[in-house]
This record gives structure tokens, C-alpha cells and sequence, in this order.
């Protein structure tokens, strides 16, 4: 699904376009019990209820598209029978309304969702009529094409609020405040099937998680049965692996600034694609072509690539992720460098009496502290 897509979704979680007919719920304590649990349908809730819900179910929806939003696709064998992707399905075509199969559902994620504390997991079930559109991309209410079916689920931590003192208006008093188990946003969550191309992809689904480096890789491999993505962290270690390992001896300062400012381009250009530019291994290879790494260097790319990733289905690394948009760093053990990528040509690296010096050309104000110092003119030696 691209940025387009969700939000045509995501607009749906208001009053005014409501398309849910059922919700079931089930509050699951620290030691994995089930408390207590919701089956009814999405109407019968109270406006402020609605209103509350709505906000959980936008937040499953929210967050940057390849490190909070996941498009995630089902292995063939999911697919058959007793796999993740046909219990999905038999699940969604219930409309929610076999309790076996939602007990079902709620016993798979308690089993392979890793949280120590309580949650609430949300199952929403909701039937949108798809609104036809025009070769310029309006909306047509009239010329309705078909009916997307789908599943949301939301997974919300439920905490203890904290104690303190409260007004009590009836007594007219300050007294001590009760304490509430409080449902929060949503850590995770996933809608299926995925609306690609404003359609029911059934072979697809769209995870959110709150935290990129929080994914929840065993509900992911065994309740989805999608396989667990790269995090964003992982993706950006793997990614500078592959290159140091490829570079070797050419691995030199300028090399890679000039693949970072590659890099950043090669976002720039795709800023405003539908979805977010990626990287797979032929592209990362051009990269590392377009930015001068000698031929010898290239020739180790893919022994480098295959080495470090280990995988039979390569990865693609999400460009924003693994670029640096908004700092370029320069990192040593007692010094720390920050300078925008924009004008990493004011650094520069050279040889001064047999020492390497990284230079910052001085062409401004320079403030040491928040204190404006004075530039000094190296010939003269007059403060400037």
C-alpha cells in the first residue's frame, strides 16, 4: 500500500464515514489471562466510545511508510490450508460473527505476543464501498466499483495511571486520585487484506508497529506468518556492513561522503513518489558505481552482500532509512562532528606534516557555547 492508500482507508475511522459493523475485544493481563472480552456490533457503542476508538484505529494507520507501516506479503504455503493467510481470510469472512474462530484468533496472538504487561487487542471488522474515480483521480460517490472487506487490529498497552491528588467536586475537597487501568495507543497492529491498487489484496497485509525496533518477531512469523522485516536499525547497520566490507582499503573519507551525498540525491528525486524509494542489491550496486568505488571494490560487492545478509530472499533497504537526510556525522572517540548534508564541501580531510586533519572551512559567524568568537587572519594574525 502507498501514502495514498492508507490515508483513503484511514479516513474511514470517523463518524461521518463510519464503514465498521462489528468490534470484538479482549483484555489479556501480565500472566497472559484473559480478563474479560467484547463481541457486539461497532453501532451500538456510545458516540464518546466511537470517538475514542477512532483515534486507536487512525494510530494503527499512522507513522512513516517502511519503518511504522510494513507492507508484508504471505508465503505460498501460508495459503493452504490450516496457514496464517487462510485462517486470516476464513477470520474475515466471518464478519467477526464466529466466536470460535475470534477465541481462535485471540489465543494465537497471547501465545506469540511478548509483552509483560497487560494489553487490550482490538478486532474490527468493516465493509467499505470503494468510490469510483475519474482519470484525474476525484472521487465519484456514484460509480462505486466493488466492496473492500477487511480486518483491522489494534494492540494497545493498558496502563495504571499514576497516583496524585485530585479535586473531588461533589466533596469540594483535594483528595487522593483513583487510579485507572488506561487503554493507550496502540504498539502494534495490522490491516487485513492490504488495499493495494484500491483493491482487496488478499495475499497481503499492512503491519504497524509504534516502535521500528520493536516488531514483535514471533507474532509476526507465527500469527501472520508473513516473516519478520528488517528493523530500521538493522536495515542501517546492515546497509554500512555491506559497505565497509566492500570498500576495504578504498573505505577513505571521501569515498564515503560522496556516497552519502549520492544516497540523499537519490532520496531527494523520489521525495514525492507513492511509495518510499528502496534499495535492492542491483541498485545499491549502481550506487557504489555512480560514486567513483574503483572496479576492484565492485568486484567484492556481491561476495560482501551475500556474506552479510545470509538470506534466500534479499532484502530491499528503505533509502530514507539508510541515508542521512538531516545530519552528516563525523564521529571520533573524544570529537563529534555535525554538519548538513548540503554542505559537506565545507569538510574536507588532508595531510598536514605527515597527520590526517579533517578541515572545516570557516566562511561565517562561529560560536563556541552559544559565545560569538572571533575569526583570526592566519597571515597577519589580526582578529577579524
Amino acid at each position: 500500500m502507498n501514502k495514498k492508500e492508507i490515508n483513503e482507508i484511514k479516513k474511514q475511522f470517523t463518524p461521518e464515514r463510519c464503514t465498521i459493523t462489528r468490534i470484538c475485544g479482549c483484555y489479556v493481563d501480565g500472566e497472559k489471562n484473559k480478563k474479560t472480552e467484547l463481541a457486539q456490533s461497532f453501532l451500538t457503542l456510545t458516540e464518546e466510545e466511537n470517538f475514542k476508538y477512532f483515534t486507536i484505529f487512525r494510530s494503527t494507520l499512522s507513522g512513516t511508510l517502511g519503518k511504522n507501516l510494513l507492507n508484508m506479503e504471505f508465503p505460498t504455503e501460508q495459503e493452504k490450508e490450516g496457514g496464517t493467510q487462510e485462517f486470516l481470510l476464513r477470520l474475515k469472512n466471518s464478519k467477526l460473527e464466529d466466536d470460535r474462530l475470534v477465541e481462535e484468533f485471540y489465543d494465537k496472538v497471547i501465545a506469540t505476543y511478548n509483552y509483560g504487561e497487560n494489553y487490550y487487542i482490538i478486532l474490527v471488522f468493516a465493509t467499505y464501498d470503494v468510490p469510483g474515480q475519474t482519470t484525474d483521480g476525484i472521487e465519484n460517490e456514484d460509480a462505486s466499483e466493488y466492496v473492500y472487506e477487511h480486518l483491522l487490529c489494534s494492540i494497545c498497552p493498558v496502563k495504571l495511571t499514576e497516583a496524585g491528588l485530585a479535586y473531588n467536586e461533589r466533596n469540594n475537597s483535594i483528595e487522593s486520585r483513583v487510579r485507572d487501568w488506561v487503554v493507550s495507543a496502540p504498539a502494534h497492529g495490522f490491516l487485513f487484506p492490504a488495499f493495494n491498487d484500491r483493491n482487496a489484496d488478499i495475499h497481503s497485509l499492512l503491519y504497524y508497529t509504534k516502535n521500528s525496533e520493536l516488531m514483535q518477531e514471533d507474532f509476526i512469523d507465527q500469527t501472520l506468518g508473513c516473516g519478520a522485516p528488517l528493523s530500521f536499525k538493522a536495515q542501517k547497520e546492515t546497509f554500512q556492513d555491506i559497505i565497509e566490507n566492500t570498500l576495504g582499503e578504498q573505505c577513505d573519507f571521501e569515498t564515503v561522503k560522496t556516497i552519502q551525498e549520492n544516497l540523499n540525491e537519490y532520496v531527494e528525486v523520489r521525495k514525492d513518489a507513492p511509495e518510499p524509494p528502496e534499495l535492492d542489491k542491483m541498485e545499491m550496486r549502481k550506487l557504489l558505481e555512480d560514486s567513483g568505488v574503483k572496479a576492484a571494490a565492485i568486484e567484492n560487492f556481491n561476495t560482501a552482500f551475500d556474506s552479510i545478509v545470509c538470506n534466500e530472499e534479499q532484502p530491499k533497504f528503505a533509502a530514507a532509512t539508510v541515508a542521512s537526510t538531516r545530519s552528516f556525522d563525523i564521529k571520533m572517540p573524544d570529537v563529534v562532528i555535525k554538519v548538513k548534508p548540503e554542505r559537506t564541501d565545507l569538510v574536507e580531510t588532508r595531510m598536514i606534516d605527515g597527520r590526517q586533519y579533517i578541515l572545516i572551512e570557516v566562511n561565517d559567524s562561529v560560536e563556541v557555547n552559544g559565545i560569538n568568537v572571533r575569526n583570526v587572519d592566519m597571515d597577519t594574525g589580526e582578529i577579524q
